[in-house]
């Protein structure tokens, strides 16, 4: 990584809760769905929309970095109130007065002072890299190693309905250009293969289809659950078990044919290279919380790659956490193997950026301009605000 010199220090972080509501069609479409959600995931209160925490780095020149994350308590673990704290009572006196540019440094630092809080270094990760573009004048691939492809094919999410709902929705996709679909499951085997079956023949065999299961099943049903779908061409299975049965996992990625990915069980850089030495998956799924930030994703696509494994950049982000995505899988384009999952622009109402980014025609086009190249829609952040921001200063 080239380093500007003398690099301007970081002298403040802002901190921003938010929350941005699911669009009216997507909240229609998962109260449908058996439990409400759209997914097999057992979370008893509604989901209605997106709780994020966007920060802002300013440098001592003016510069300014954003970052964004996004937490669900059934899946995260932690809520944005949780983020502030770690950020506000630890993470903070790391960042303030540290040049952008020692991001690997800064990084070591966090984690050897403040243990876990993925989430919230993520979120400070991110912003880094979007300040070290503005600072330099170049877009944050190139500070990751360059830009190895202009557009990344993206794979559309069909959430858990009945099977003719989910055929209907995944073939206006494919009449838009999709050409990878994930397919939401795990209320029976039997409701299992007739939605795999019914989307296989509406589509065609020339798609690409991968199911998540959100934790549904035992060991021993997951199993028989994958058996059952095999026949029709599944390119990786996400999360059939519990998140925390990773002998499970492992146990059931050694009985079938079809990769596994872990989702909810994966949140850290450990956690990853632990699923793949122990066998538990052949895929692996990262994203901006997931395992906290650029810096460590980019470290487990390497070791996943060494590993010969290909790597699912996915999510459902506001546009800066989309952003820093597709800036990742640009520089790892030749590593991923995947078409990766953005789909916040289509659940959200608003994803927050001023100038939209190109989804045309089932991929999505690499931004141009320094860092992120997204600018923060300052009056969206005002609109959708849960509370003041929090303000730490030199």
């Amino acid at each position: 990584m080239r380093r500007v010199t003398p690099a301007p220090p970081i002298v403040r972080i802002e901190l921003h809760p938010i929350h941005v509501p699911f669009r009216a069609a997507v909240r229609e479409a998962m109260a449908r769905a058996p439990g409400g959600l759209g997914m097999a995931i057992p979370a008893e209160e509604a989901w209605l929309g997106g709780d994020f925490v966007i920060a802002r780095l300013v440098a001592e020149d003016g510069s300014v970095g954003v970052g964004e994350a996004f937490v669900w308590l059934p899946e995260t673990g932690v809520s944005p109130a949780q983020i502030l704290d770690a950020v506000q009572h630890g993470l903070a006196r790391y960042v303030l007065g540290a040049s952008p540019f020692d991001v690997e440094p800064l990084r070591a630092r966090m984690d050897a002072n403040v243990a876990r809080s993925e989430v919230a270094k993520g979120l400070l990760d991110i912003a880094l890299y979007d300040l070290m573009g503005h600072i330099a004048g170049r877009p944050a691939h190139d500070l990751m190693g360059g830009r190895g492809a202009d557009t990344l094919p993206l794979t559309a999410l069909i959430p858990l309905g009945d099977a003719r709902s989910m055929v209907e929705l995944a073939s206006a996709f494919q009449k838009g250009g999709t050409r990878h679909f994930r397919l939401k499951l795990g209320t029976s085997l039997e409701d299992d293969r007739a939605i795999v079956a019914a989307v296989r023949e509406a589509l065609g065999p020339a798609v690409t289809l991968r199911v998540d299961y959100n934790q549904a099943y035992g060991p021993d049903a997951a199993v028989r659950a994958i058996e059952a779908i095999a026949p029709y061409g599944i390119e990786c299975a996400e999360q059939p078990v519990r998140a925390d049965d990773w002998l499970g996992l492992a146990r059931v990625q050694r009985a079938v044919s079809v990769p596994l990915m872990a989702h909810e069980g994966c949140f850290s850089l450990t956690d990853a290279t632990a699923l793949i030495e122990l066998g538990a998956v052949r895929v692996l799924g990262v994203n901006t919380e997931r395992p906290g930030g650029i810096t460590l994703a980019l470290r487990a696509i390497d070791y996943a790659a060494r590993r010969g494994m290909g790597t699912i950049l996915h999510n459902q982000p506001l546009g800066i956490a989309s952003a820093a995505q597709i800036h990742t899988g640009a520089a790892r384009a030749a590593s991923l193997g995947f078409a990766m999952e953005l789909f916040g622009h289509v659940m959200l109402e608003d994803d927050l950026v001023v100038e939209p980014l190109d989804y045309a025609g089932g991929r999505v086009r690499v931004p141009d301009g320094p860092g992120l190249g997204v600018t923060l829609d300052r009056d969206a952040l005002d609109r959708y605000a849960t509370q003041p921001p929090v303000v730490l200063e030199r």
